[in-house]
Protein backbone atom coordinates (compact mmCIF):
# COMPACT_ATOMS: atom_id res chain seq x y z
CA UNK A 1 0.00 0.00 0.00
CA UNK A 2 3.09 2.44 1.11
CA UNK A 3 5.35 1.08 -1.71
CA UNK A 4 6.25 3.36 -4.09
CA UNK A 5 5.37 2.87 -7.91
CA UNK A 6 7.61 3.47 -10.49
CA UNK A 7 6.70 4.13 -14.03
CA UNK A 8 7.76 1.52 -16.52
CA UNK A 9 10.91 1.71 -17.84
CA UNK A 10 11.98 3.43 -21.54
CA UNK A 11 12.07 0.82 -23.89
CA UNK A 12 13.35 2.74 -26.61
CA UNK A 13 16.75 1.54 -28.59
CA UNK A 14 18.81 4.10 -27.67
CA UNK A 15 19.88 6.85 -30.36
CA UNK A 16 23.47 6.12 -31.87
CA UNK A 17 25.99 8.87 -31.62
CA UNK A 18 26.86 10.84 -34.32
CA UNK A 19 29.69 13.29 -34.79
CA UNK A 20 29.16 16.92 -34.01
CA UNK A 21 29.25 18.94 -37.26
CA UNK A 22 31.61 21.85 -37.58
CA UNK A 23 30.55 25.40 -38.70
CA UNK A 24 32.94 27.57 -40.48
CA UNK A 25 31.39 31.21 -40.01
CA UNK A 26 31.51 32.95 -43.37
CA UNK A 27 33.45 36.05 -44.01
CA UNK A 28 31.93 38.92 -41.88
CA UNK A 29 30.66 41.88 -43.33
CA UNK A 30 29.68 44.77 -41.35
CA UNK A 31 26.04 46.66 -42.57
CA UNK A 32 24.74 49.98 -41.68
CA UNK A 33 22.63 50.39 -38.70
CA UNK A 34 19.23 50.60 -39.40
CA UNK A 35 17.59 53.45 -39.32
CA UNK A 36 15.41 54.87 -36.20
CA UNK A 37 11.74 55.12 -36.94
CA UNK A 38 10.41 58.78 -35.77
CA UNK A 39 6.51 58.78 -34.35
CA UNK A 40 4.54 61.08 -36.18
CA UNK A 41 3.43 64.17 -34.97
CA UNK A 42 0.36 64.08 -33.09
CA UNK A 43 -2.58 66.46 -33.70
CA UNK A 44 -4.05 65.95 -30.34
CA UNK A 45 -4.16 69.09 -28.02
CA UNK A 46 -1.93 68.04 -24.92
CA UNK A 47 -3.73 67.98 -21.68
CA UNK A 48 -2.15 71.10 -19.70
CA UNK A 49 -3.25 71.15 -15.74
CA UNK A 50 -4.18 74.59 -14.79
CA UNK A 51 -3.97 75.36 -10.84
CA UNK A 52 -8.15 75.06 -10.61
CA UNK A 53 -8.19 71.41 -12.81
CA UNK A 54 -5.59 69.95 -10.48
CA UNK A 55 -7.25 71.47 -7.55
CA UNK A 56 -10.54 69.87 -8.93
CA UNK A 57 -8.35 66.59 -9.27
CA UNK A 58 -7.57 66.06 -6.08
CA UNK A 59 -10.87 67.10 -4.48
CA UNK A 60 -12.80 64.05 -6.95
CA UNK A 61 -9.94 62.14 -5.62
CA UNK A 62 -9.96 62.66 -2.27
CA UNK A 63 -14.01 62.05 -2.58
CA UNK A 64 -13.56 58.95 -4.14
CA UNK A 65 -11.25 57.58 -1.17
CA UNK A 66 -13.69 58.76 1.18
CA UNK A 67 -16.95 56.79 -0.51
CA UNK A 68 -14.63 53.89 -0.54
CA UNK A 69 -13.72 54.14 2.87
CA UNK A 70 -16.92 54.80 3.87
CA UNK A 71 -18.36 51.69 2.42
CA UNK A 72 -15.69 49.33 3.59
CA UNK A 73 -16.17 50.56 7.18
CA UNK A 74 -20.05 49.84 7.02
CA UNK A 75 -19.30 46.58 5.50
CA UNK A 76 -17.09 45.99 8.68
CA UNK A 77 -19.77 47.29 10.71
CA UNK A 78 -22.22 45.16 9.20
CA UNK A 79 -20.42 41.94 9.60
CA UNK A 80 -19.22 42.86 13.12
CA UNK A 81 -23.15 43.51 14.17
CA UNK A 82 -23.99 40.39 12.47
CA UNK A 83 -21.84 38.24 14.67
CA UNK A 84 -22.59 39.60 17.44
CA UNK A 85 -26.29 38.97 17.30
CA UNK A 86 -25.18 35.12 15.94
CA UNK A 87 -23.25 34.71 19.51
CA UNK A 88 -26.08 36.26 21.20
CA UNK A 89 -28.75 34.14 20.01
CA UNK A 90 -26.55 30.82 20.65
CA UNK A 91 -26.06 31.96 24.09
CA UNK A 92 -29.93 31.99 24.53
CA UNK A 93 -30.13 28.97 22.66
CA UNK A 94 -27.54 27.03 25.27
CA UNK A 95 -29.20 28.66 28.33
CA UNK A 96 -33.06 27.49 27.39
CA UNK A 97 -31.36 23.84 26.26
CA UNK A 98 -29.73 23.48 29.59
CA UNK A 99 -32.80 25.00 31.33
CA UNK A 100 -34.60 21.74 29.44
CA UNK A 101 -31.67 19.67 30.53
CA UNK A 102 -32.52 20.07 34.29
CA UNK A 103 -36.22 19.99 34.66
Amino acid sequence: MFTPKYPPQDTAPPATATAPTVHTPASFQPTAPAPVPVAPASNRPMVQLTPGSALALAAGGGAVVLVVGAVLVSMLLAVAITATSVAVCAVVLRSLLNAERNR
